[in-house]
């Protein structure tokens, strides 16, 4: 950073310049400059050795220096990476933060944040003893994320999968002397089951079909590396069944201890987890009411002789909500046209944002694809964007297929979850103006250390605040029964935070948990069959796009307030998301030029 931009940042004191003598100012210049190159020393080695932690990890952010090799999980490793935890915390221990420009101020601050998250999770949550998880990922996402983009010319590509397939007997018999069974949560040691032999399909689908790039050495040893791994693969599904599985024995509650701990590092703002639910009832209380008033709307439209009270009693309130949904559960899309459904709908976003200038559109490539087989169990879709060090990759918007084994009740119920309303609020959310569109603006940002510690709070909360931005701006013709689902989907973000809590820390029941998505919440059957299996898989991720949420609209209504009427949404939402992903709190701080947090 230049001395212009330096003196731009410190303009506090050049404002003020009789509160300094000329010495005392420029030796404050000094003290500053020789901070901030300090931290961004220190920054830039960071970026460069922490992906050599995990070969897999790095290809993921676009550090392709390892793409041939596969992540060791061994206790040799787990105690390099505590080390180099350690050595990062003491070099930043030697940087006064206080001297850095703002911007490096919120970096500095994410790093610390970081490492010591890293830290607590290595040396004591230690989910590499008990989530099987991280391995069944780890495998799948070691090869698709080299076949995935065309980073590099294909044949290369192949031969890194070589050389990653051969040592997957390695990493596999490493993952099975790593897991204590008895420690492993049985709903983890049955999803690991189901997602083991993702793998396989990978290769079938997206390597085998590209063998005839290679010479024929390299096909040779491909079509070798393939047979040695399916075997490993095949292998480890055996362990998986006969050994893993009977023996699981773990709980997969996290306790208060544990889940207040991991909140604080997920959530990165000063709220906790009582403070969080108060705000989450009383959201749940709020929202009920104004999908009320929406749905009388729908349901006269239906009965219009009928007369609703403008304050019903909660069973009253219930029926109209349900009547109303009902009528928009009626549009929704045949089994094999959800994907076909989700390209439609993002060229319509696309087209919406565009015309009513909410907010910049960039021209990334963004494509709707089918959820890879290992990634499958978790959720209905999700936004997989390209590292922050591959420039220009596509985006890629993956929807999961409805299982075969689903009976055609199920499949109904899932159907009418995800009714043509509802695809449109799930588009908006994964893509467009939800994570594509924010997450290629957080790549315009310049600091890759930014990049590498984005938060999730932060992206999710925005994903939440864009469905509720578009059903404002009259997307899809201001449809009543679209801003009804919105509400509902706003509904199930305050519904995963009172149940993220209430089953880690309370003890909530599957019938507990049930009974607060269907009745409380109004969501179908099988959406909610599978909420409770994915709050089982992990906690306090379903807090984050609630708290996210609630952040971003308490600062759109300070800046509105603080601009009064020179506020223009594009104007604001471009500037909101040209700092990158940052927690909300740091970017508060940078729009409306206050203090960046400790």
């Amino acid at each position: 950073m230049n001395l212009a931009i330096r003196l731009v940042l410190l303009s506090p004191f050049l404002l003020s310049p009789f509160l300094l003598s000329p010495l005392i100012f420029a030796q404050s210049l000094v003290a500053a400059s020789s901070a901030d190159t300090r931290f961004e020393e220190l920054a830039t080695d960071y970026v460069d050795e922490m992906p050599a932690l995990s070969p897999v990890g790095a290809t993921q952010i676009g550090d392709h220096r390892f793409d041939d090799q596969l992540d060791d999980v061994s206790a040799g490793s787990r105690a390099a990476e505590a080390a180099f935890i350690r050595r990062y915390q003491s070099r930043l221990a030697g940087i006064d933060r206080g001297q850095l420009t703002p911007a490096n101020q919120v970096d500095f601050a994410l790093l610390s944040h970081q490492l010591e998250s890293n830290l607590w999770e290595l040396e004591e949550l230690k989910p590499w003893a008990w989530n099987p998880l991280r391995y069944t990922g780890l495998t799948g996402g070691a090869i698709y994320s080299l076949v995935a983009r065309d980073f590099a010319p294909l044949e290369k590509r192949l031969t890194h999968v070589t050389a990653r397939l051969e040592g997957m007997p390695r990493l596999l018999e490493q993952v099975r002397a790593t897991l204590v069974p008895k420690l492993v949560p049985e709903v983890y040691a049955q999803t690991a089951v189901r997602q083991n032999r993702g793998l396989l399909s990978i290769l079938d689908y997206m390597v085998k079909p590209h063998l005839d790039v290679l010479s024929e050495d390299q096909r040779k040893r491909l079509e070798s590396a393939i047979s040695t791994a399916t075997q490993a693969v095949e292998s480890h599904q055996t362990w998986l069944e006969e050994e893993l599985l009977p023996n699981a024995a773990g709980d997969f509650r996290a306790g208060a201890e544990r889940y207040d701990r991991k909140l604080a590092f997920s959530l990165h703002t000063p709220l906790s987890r009582t403070e969080l639910k108060k705000r989450s009832e009383a959201e749940f209380d709020r929202i009920r009411d104004e999908m009320y008033r929406v749905s009388r709307t729908i349901y006269l439209k239906q009965y219009p002789l009928a007369e609703l009270p403008d304050e019903p009693d909660e069973a009253l309130k219930q029926v109209v909500i349900r009547a109303a949904l009902e009528v928009a559960y009626r549009d929704r899309p045949q089994k094999g046209e959800i994907v076909a459904t989700a390209k439609a709908q993002l060229q319509q976003a696309t087209d919406f944002v565009r015309r009513h200038e909410l907010v910049t559109v960039p021209d990334d490539p963004v494509e709707v694809i089918i959820m890879p087989e290992f990634a499958r169990g978790v959720s209905i879709a999700y936004c997989d964007s390209p590292g922050p060090l591959d420039t220009g990759q596509k985006t890629f918007y993956a929807i999961s297929p409805i299982p075969e084994s689903w009976t055609d009740e199920q499949t109904l119920s899932f159907l009418r979850e995800y009714n043509v309303y509802s695809m449109q609020d799930l588009t908006v959310h994964e893509a467009m103006p939800g994570h594509y569109l924010q997450l290629a603006h957080s790549g315009r940002y310049p600091s890759t250390l930014r990049a590498v510690l984005q938060s999730g709070t932060f992206i999710e909360g925005w994903a939440v605040y864009a469905e509720q931005l578009m059903v404002d701006a009259g997307y899809n013709g201001d449809d009543p029964r679209q801003k009804l689902i919105a509400l509902k989907w706003l509904l199930r973000s305050v519904t995963n935070a009172l149940m993220d809590q209430a089953i880690h820390v309370e003890g909530m029941t599957r019938d507990q948990a049930m009974k607060l998505m269907v009745e409380g919440g109004f969501q179908e059957e099988r959406e909610a069959a599978l909420k409770w299996t994915r709050a089982q898989l992990g906690f306090t991720q379903l807090s984050t796009y609630l708290v996210g949420y609630l952040e971003h609209r308490d600062l759109r209504r300070e800046v509105e307030a603080t601009w009064g009427d020179s506020f223009e949404p594009k104007t604001y939402h471009d500037r909101l998301l040209s700092f990158g992903s940052p927690p909300v709190q740091f970017v508060r701080a940078l729009l409306l030029d206050l203090p960046i947090p400790e």
